[in-house]
């Protein structure tokens, strides 16, 4: 077992476990106005895949289904930081574990940097991450839903083996674009 398994084996349970609270507090920051636009759009679109009903890996896929959430909030919380005087959180936080992602992921964390890129343009609930970054009730509208998220999830199992591992490099490397 490399370096990288070893870690990702200890790390994404707490990830899981950390979900509904990191994507409350990434949502908080659409309502801070006082921050970039552009920041705000990569927030906007990541926070809004959590409601995508396509997933890159369905939710309900025991061990998995949540992961590509926690990815995303992370790799997009890289590029939300890029170029910005300030740093709020949960987004040093969160942009701490791309590494792990991708040592994880190799050659396919270009395509997951790319597709996250596009959800700062994509539509869900008919709502585009600039419709939200320019419309406060929008965004108040979209901390609601991560709110309703946060009550109702459960964290899932995940089983601390090598095969899920191997697993979820197999489902996004099928699956991302």
């Amino acid at each position: 077992m490399d370096d990288s398994t070893r870690e990702a084996l200890n790390t994404l349970p707490e990830w899981l476990r950390s979900l509904a609270d990191d994507v409350t507090a990434t949502a908080a920051l659409l309502k801070n106005t006082e921050l970039p636009d552009e920041l705000r759009l990569w927030v906007a679109g990541a926070v809004g895949y959590v409601f995508k009903s396509v997933d890159l890996i369905p939710d309900g896929i025991d061990d998995l289904g949540y992961l590509d959430d926690s990815f995303i909030l992370r790799v997009a919380a890289v590029h939300a930081l890029e170029n910005q005087s300030v740093a709020p959180e949960p987004l040093p936080r969160l942009a701490e574990g791309t590494p792990l992602i991708k040592s994880l992921l190799g050659n396919d964390y270009a395509r997951l940097e790319d597709f996250v890129s596009g959800l700062r343009i994509s539509v869900v609930r008919g709502k585009s991450p600039s419709d939200i970054v320019q419309d406060a009730s929008m965004a108040q509208q979209m901390c609601e839903d991560v709110a309703s998220f946060a009550r109702s999830y459960v964290v899932p199992p995940f089983a601390q083996d090598e095969r899920t591992i191997i697993k979820l490099r197999s489902f996004l490397s099928a699956k991302l674009p």
